[in-house]
């Protein structure tokens, strides 16, 4: 019996179940949202590259220094034993995101993920050098001449220049970046220091410059997540059905809806005619479609149905400009609802405003909203999860700030001797061998006092001078305890450390063996 299995060739015409995406050209935009975006990412960047050239206490103030097992934070020097902290600050980090998604939903991805911020960056080098909306199409869809070849030239090199940058930044923040600098002129980076630098401008020229939106659509995980912090009383960007369908051109002197006797639709039948408009491309959306901007369709299988026709008086404020998508750096249509590829950036809401300006309509046809008021029902923004994670961020932060600034800048560890359990010595005493580890985190030498507390009788031999510890350095210093008066079992005992000045004291709390 044969055991290969017949396969019938469905198509043989090289066709892919691979489509590619069309790319999104999205259109520049002015406002308060574009405003405020535009004022985020200059101060990101801003303290990106600026804090690794500032100097604090004479050395660079941020500076990640893995070979010494330091982090230098503006005067703050975090060393191996304070990884709390990190492990606080990682907490916080992650109430913060899960805070804000609940509250306005994505205000992270659209005002400071470093994808948006960097993209931004590269869209305006884009405009620079290849023009607006309009020129950058043609200039795609034209054939390679002479000036498409300078302006495309001119824009990778402007793009590579700035990731070289922000790779050699990037390493910067872990090797003193005067000292960078100074190795570049004669070509003496390590290898280590030459591939990083590589590799994070190569990635920031790939992520800003060629996939975009694919990284927030594809390779982000937050996308996928953040419908479990979503309800219907988030902040939202929404479109509002009601007002606005059903959509379409109109002649100028056309009253808004909100001024006609028409008035707000109910949202059902509101909703209906989203669904209809979404599933059946307009006039418009099929130009956008010719431009090359993303919009969603709807499954669209079987014979498409004309949209019925609408007398004047019957229309909605939206006139179907699709200015809202064209905008949208993520090339999708808010009019269809909220999509998980919504960044929450706030452009679709800046340009709708402008066309209602033009047409004398009010405002917020667009808006950041919820749901439920939407759709006209009570709505409650400050709600139980709000409040929780709103506390529990909260104490977080009091809980960091205060261990930050009360943490001692002095760490003690006792070791025993684990060669001997305890020593006789010729005269009949007990005594028991320790070493003890100090740690000096200020940034100039100090002098520390040792001292014993615990079980009568006991003192550290030869106990005269003070140990002398250089700034940022370890050192073990060995010590004896005896029992002058004999001791015998297991005696609580505790090591005091403190400075000379009597600014910083530490307690290591040990155990004092002697004979059963």
């Amino acid at each position: 019996m044969s055991r290969n299995i017949p396969i019938d060739v469905v198509d043989d015409g090289g066709g892919s179940m691979y489509v590619k995406e069309r790319k999104v050209y999205p259109r520049d935009v002015s406002g308060p949202l574009s405003r405020l975006r535009v004022a985020a990412v200059v101060w990101l960047l801003g303290m990106f590259y600026l804090f690794p050239w500032l100097r604090w206490d004479g050395r660079q103030a941020v500076l990640f220094d893995l070979p010494a097992r330091k982090f230098h934070v503006f005067g703050l020097t975090f060393w191996p034993q304070d990884f709390l902290f990190l492990a606080l600050l990682l907490i916080i980090a992650a109430l913060a995101l899960f805070f804000f998604t609940a509250l306005a939903g994505r205000l992270f991805c659209g005002y400071a993920c470093p994808q948006t911020v960097w993209t931004e960056v590269f869209l305006w080098m884009e405009r620079l050098t290849e023009g607006d909306r309009p020129h950058r199409m043609k200039l795609d869809a034209g054939p390679w001449t002479g000036e498409k070849i300078l302006r495309k030239g001119a824009k990778h090199l402007l793009w590579a220049a700035f990731a070289l940058w922000t790779g050699f930044t990037f390493v910067g923040f872990f090797t003193p970046i005067t000292d960078l600098g100074a190795r570049l002129s004669t070509l003496s980076w390590g290898g280590w220091e030459t591939f990083w630098v590589l590799f994070y401008a190569f990635a920031t020229w790939g992520n800003a410059g060629f996939l975009r939106e694919q990284v927030c659509k594809y390779m982000c995980p937050y996308a996928r997540f953040q419908s479990a912090m979503f309800d219907r009383n988030t902040l939202i960007i929404a479109y509002d059905p009601m007002r606005g369908e059903p959509r379409g051109p109109r002649k100028r002197g056309l009253a808004s809806v909100l001024e006609r006797a028409r008035g707000l639709l109910d949202p059902r039948t509101a909703y209906d005619y989203v669904f209809r408009a979404s599933k059946h491309p307009s006039a418009a959306t099929q130009a956008a479609h010719a431009k090359g901007t993303i919009t969603w369709d709807g499954d669209l299988g079987g014979e498409v149905q004309p949209l019925p026709k609408f007398g004047y008086e019957e229309l909605g404020d939206c006139i179907d400009c699709t200015i809202c998508v064209q905008v949208c750096p993520t090339g999708i249509d808010i009019r269809n609802g909220l999509q998980y590829e919504c960044i929450a950036c706030g452009a679709c809401i800046d340009a709708c405003n402008e066309v209602m300006d033009k047409m004398g309509y009010p405002k917020g046809l667009i808006r950041y909203s919820t749901q439920n008021a939407i759709d006209g029902k009570p709505t409650r923004v400050l709600r139980p999860r709000i409040l929780v994670y709103g506390l529990l961020l909260a104490g977080f932060m009091v809980a960091w700030a205060v261990g930050v600034g009360t943490r001692s800048d002095l760490i003690v560890e006792a070791l025993r001797d684990r060669n001997a359990l305890y020593r006789e010595t010729a005269d009949g005493l007990v005594e028991n061998a320790y070493t003890l580890k100090l740690v000096n985190k200020a940034d100039d030498p100090r002098r520390f006092r040792l001292a014993i507390e615990g079980a009568p009788g006991l003192e550290l031999r030869d106990n005269d001078d003070l140990v002398t510890v250089a700034a940022g350095a370890v050192v073990s210093v060995p010590v004896v305890v005896v029992a002058r008066d004999g001791a015998s079992g297991r005696n609580d005992i505790r090591f005091v450390v403190e400075s000379e000045d009597g600014a910083s004291r530490e307690v290591v709390e040990s155990s004092f063996f002697g004979p059963m």
